[in-house]
């Protein structure tokens, strides 16, 4: 597998993830969708290997911000989470606006305790 993704559940609906690419191949960079199943809500990165994106949802990295193979990312709930839900992130290689390949996690959204 050329991609992979890995997720860690976080307070209050937050995700702490993990894209490791191992393609030897040419590409463009990847993109990092976010689902929250059965909801409308939408889930905002508040990081992405120590950046501050300003993206809700759906995150692009270009290839030269892929350090050492690897992307790490935060991202919350733009809504309060009530109840159990989950979400499911995918993450795929991109090369001139093509999918190479992807892969995706699935990670439970818990609702804020205490």
């Amino acid at each position: 597998m050329d991609i992979a993704v890995k997720l860690e559940p976080g307070p209050g609906g937050a995700v702490r993830g993990t894209v490791s690419v191992g393609f030897p191949g040419r590409y463009d960079g990847i993109v990092i969708n976010t689902q929250v199943l059965g909801y409308s809500g939408l889930l905002r990165f508040g990081s992405c290997n120590g950046k501050r994106p300003d993206a809700v949802g759906r995150l692009f990295v270009p290839r030269e911000d892929v350090e050492g193979g690897a992307v790490e990312f935060e991202a919350s709930p733009e809504f309060e989470v009530r109840q159990d839900l989950e979400a499911k992130v995918r993450a795929s290689i991109i090369e001139q606006h093509k999918e190479i390949e992807s892969a995706a996690a699935f990670v439970r959204l818990s609702r804020a305790t205490g």
